[in-house]
């Protein structure tokens, strides 16, 4: 059992993952100690855990030579983060297929960060409002922070071990803290969940929006027990109800989007168990499942093995299957499935059409009533797709080069019904370890940043704010020097791929309610270096830049963008115990001790979005017996932002115009233009919990720059024009549309899907309504594996064939055929016979969705694959 606890909470002197719930880790020999937590181990292993202790605090910088600390990640919830510790001797970023590269380091340009003093009225403020908990007696190896509902303020924190639970005790509890004061103040609510040991990986689910559902998974032997056992919780965690599962779950209980009455989960035997009534009853709805993904509605689309066959995902021979009755009656999508996936209402499948042939990609956006193929290169078993970013307006599909070490791709963008594509931006960046650093720039419409490999084998940034019509370098910082070197000198951001290899602790940052905020890490310079990179914040959606703050920092936005608060990532000694927050976007900076006592830092947590103005620092450091002790600091900025913000605060700004310019069509982009009300940089005021952006729309004409090349055309580069490819044939396109299918006729120019400018430039585009029916089977052509390609049959137009002449074709297509079958069986016989003694061996990677917690494809599937984080 675990030792008696005290939480003490108290005002102090004192102050990202923005994002809802976090997991943080101790130090692995703190750990370690904490996994032997029984009665007979407490005693003999107090000493070591002092002396232990006492080294890691008079070792500050041994300390961090061991690991960085901070570092997180996203999980499957918006609402869900993780804190990392990296130990020495782990080998990070370390892939089978693909070998990690180095970035080229080079020197950057310095810049001087404005910093201003505290004043005394502020400082005395801040002190009062500063809320310092120490979780004194709990011994737990992680925490993990769940918010629950919008604006509740209550924090669910989950304390657990590391260890399994039959490793070294049985019966073993997990704490479990409330906060309702956004974490001022916490409560041991142990005894509502009986002490039950909870879960660590996906223990603790809450549910969507301001729902105040809350899911807790107990941790529960499978031996000898027929089902699992959660906690359900309806008041935001006031009270739980125990509820026996039929099944054991073997991932994270889903919510469905909107009612979070609905529960989806795959049991470890791969059954698909549903609940309509937040978990009360459950209901077997299919076996061997491997995905599942919520569609439109209650639409629910599942990919299943066939009936008595093993390891169907891995020879792509999956079933697509939906249910919009919640798993009453099932219709088959698509056969042949190797990997399928949802966003932004277009379904994705990636399909083997015969045994050995590249996968291709159908996609439907009726909710699978209609599958077509995507016009975009087929992927071999060495090639993946990977689905960046999209909307119901279009998609941003990568699809890999051709090598296994080519480390990048091209960017493919889509029409409005996700099926022809058009080349946007070749050398696309996409490491070995599955990273991309593909961002949508959510303070501007239109606006996505990434990385290029150059030929050179220099890696840059580029930027689009016309989603994808064009893309070119950042310009260089307004307070960035690069001397002699300025024609050569641009601002490069690091992103996942840069987070991942331990560069950067944070990914840029942006929110639609704080307009053309981002912030960055970065460096100036021919290409980004993999040297100490600073913070970069642009106030105009990335169109000009400043440096901020000198070093990798931890930020977060609060109060819609009128504050941003920052905690050093590296500190010298490991410790940390002031906090950065500025009130003019990031141009001058003042700087609060938020504690007496530094503690190593673990994380930085708010409520998610950025409408709350209080801030928690979480981390770690001795008490009074030199015992490991968990401590939060929570900081209230609202009491030195007390002024509501008024009209005058505000000032009108066009967005995507160049400053001073009158041109008339200044601010069009994609067909309109946006002003929006900002706060002014001087106005020291707080937007508050009510604050909405408000904004102005007016329509533009249309130009050149509103169109993409159509299918099968490519934009030259001294021209801006679009000229057909070589390769591409006069045809027509057959697009299978509301069970009808329409021939498309490119002719070099398609409008930007979201685009509404109106007059102007307007190419033609044909559409001809053939009159055929199509997709009446829900599914492409799926022949099975011994069978041609599928091919498209069209009407052939002309005089009627005679009687003879059809009698003579039938005749000689049955002559090919009995030659055709005989072969195929010729073949098929000394294949098997040759190959009777092997297992094929595959190695797929295939289709991938980048992260984004409205939505996630659920796998049950252990992936062997050493791209194994790629949505197959």
């Amino acid at each position: 059992m675990r030792a008696n606890m005290l939480i003490t909470s108290q005002t102090c002197y004192s102050t990202p993952c923005l994002l809802s719930a976090a997991i943080i880790t101790v130090p692995e020999a703190i750990s370690r100690i904490s996994h032997l937590r029984t009665v007979g181990f407490r005693t003999l292993l107090l000493l070591n855990l002092k002396m232990t202790w006492i080294l890691t605090v008079l070792s500050g910088a041994c300390f961090i030579l061991l690991g960085s600390v901070g570092d997180c990640k996203e999980k499957l919830s918006s609402r869900t983060m993780s804190f990392h510790q990296t130990q020495l001797g782990e080998k990070q970023g370390q892939v089978l297929t693909r070998q990690r590269r180095d970035d080229t380091a080079s020197p950057s340009p310095t810049f001087t960060a404005c910093k201003l003093p505290l004043t005394p009225y502020e400082l005395g403020v801040l002190d009062q409002n500063t809320h310092e908990t120490g979780f004194h007696g709990d011994d737990g190896a992680s925490f993990t922070l769940t918010w629950v509902g919008d604006g509740t303020g209550v924090i669910l924190v989950l304390s657990t071990i590391s260890a399994p639970l039959d490793s070294f005790f049985e019966g073993a509890s997990s704490r479990l803290y409330r906060s309702a004061d956004y974490g001022k103040s916490f409560y041991d609510i142990s005894h509502l969940i009986n002490n039950t040991f909870i879960r660590k990986d996906f223990g603790i689910l809450p549910g969507p929006g301001n729902s105040h559902q809350v899911i807790l998974t107990a941790e529960t032997p499978v031996l000898n027990n027929s089902g699992g056992v959660i906690f359900i919780s309806t008041d935001a965690g006031v009270s739980f109800k125990s509820v026996q599962l039929p099944f054991h779950p073997a991932q994270p209980i889903t919510f469905h989007f909107l009612n979070p009455e609905y529960l989806v989960v795959i049991s470890i035997d791969g059954g698909l168990w549903l609940s309509v009534n937040f978990g009360a009853v459950w209901i077997k709805a299919h076996e061997g499942t491997y995905s599942y993904t919520w569609g439109s509605g209650i639409t629910l689309f599942f990919s299943s093995s066939p009936t008595g066959t093993v390891e169907s995902d891995r020879r792509g021979e999956l079933l697509l299957k939906r249910t919009e009755d919640l798993g009453k009656t099932f219709t088959t999508v698509a056969e042949n499935v190797f990997s399928f996936g949802y966003i932004g209402g277009f379904l994705f499948a990636s399909i083997i059409e015969t045994l050995g042939a590249p996968r291709v990609l159908y996609v439907s956006s009726d909710q699978g009533d209609n599958l077509n193929k995507a016009k975009l290169p087929s992927a071999s078993t060495e090639q993946f797709y990977s689905v960046l970013d999209g909307d119901e307006d279009m998609i941003f599909m990568h699809v890999d080069d051709a090598g296994e070490e080519s480390y990048f791709g091209t960017v493919y963008i889509s029409d409005d019904r996700g099926i022809l594509y058009s080349k946007s931006l070749e050398h696309h960046l996409f490491g070995g370890e599955g990273k991309s650093d593909f961002t949508n720039v959510t303070s501007l419409r239109g606006v996505y940043l990434t990385n290029i490999l150059e030929e050179d084998g220099r890696i840059r940034t580029v930027i689009t704010f016309n989603r994808g019509g064009n893309w070119r370098a950042l310009n260089k910082p307004q307070n960035v020097e690069c001397g002699e070197d300025e024609g050569n000198c641009n601002l490069h951001i690091h992103g996942e791929h840069s987070r991942f290899n331990s560069i950067t602790p944070m990914l840029p940052l942006s929110d639609p309610t704080a307009i053309g905020l981002v912030i960055a890490h970065g460096s100036v310079g021919d290409s980004i270096s993999s040297t100490r990179p600073d913070v970069f914040v642009s106030e105009d959606g990335g169109y000009s830049w400043r440096g901020a703050l000198r070093g990798a920092h931890h930020y977060s936005i609060l109060d819609s963008g009128g504050l941003i608060v920052a905690v050093e990532a590296h500190p010298r000694d490991g410790q940390i115990n002031t906090i950065k927050f500025s009130t003019d976007e990031g141009q001058c900076w003042k700087v609060y001790n938020f504690t007496k006592q530094p503690i190593f830092f673990a994380g930085l947590a708010s409520e998610p979005g950025t409408k709350t103005m209080n801030i928690s620092v979480w981390g770690y450091r001795p008490d009074e017996n030199n015992q490991p002790m968990w401590v939060a600091v929570t900081i209230d900025f609202q009491s030195i932002l007390t002024r509501e913000c008024r009209t005058d605060d505000y000032v009108q700004w066009l967005a995507h115009a160049p400053e001073g310019g009158d041109s008339a069509m200044d601010g069009c982009v994609l067909g309109y233009k946006e002003v929006f009300f900002r706060l002014k940089k001087n106005s020291v005021c707080r937007n508050g919990r009510d604050y909405v952006v408000s904004r102005q729309i007016s329509p533009c004409p249309c130009t050149r720059e509103d169109y993409l090349c159509d299918y099968g055309y490519y934009h030259h580069e001294n021209s801006s024009e679009c000229l057909k490819q070589p390769e591409a044939v006069d045809q027509t396109l057959n697009v299978c549309q509301n069970g009808e299918e329409v021939e498309l006729i490119p002719s070099g120019y398609r409008k930007v899907p979201g685009d509404y400018c109106v007059g102007g430039f307007t190419p033609l585009r044909r559409e001809e309504s053939a009159k055929r029916n199509c997709g009446s089977s829900s599914q492409p052509a799926t022949p099975s594996e011994h069978s041609a390609l599928p091919v498209s049959v069209t009407q052939v137009r002309g005089s009627p064939m005679s009687r003879e002449t059809m009698v003579l074709v039938v005749a000689c297509i049955g002559v090919v055929t009995v030659i055709l079958v005989a072969v195929a069986s010729v073949v098929y016989t000394v294949t098997r016979m040759f190959y009777r003694n092997r297992v094929p061996a595959y190695r797929f990677s295939a289709l991938q969705f980048q992260d984004d917690p409205e939505r996630v494809t659920v796998t049950n599937r252990a992936s062997v694959d050493s791209d194994d984080d790629l949505i197959e």
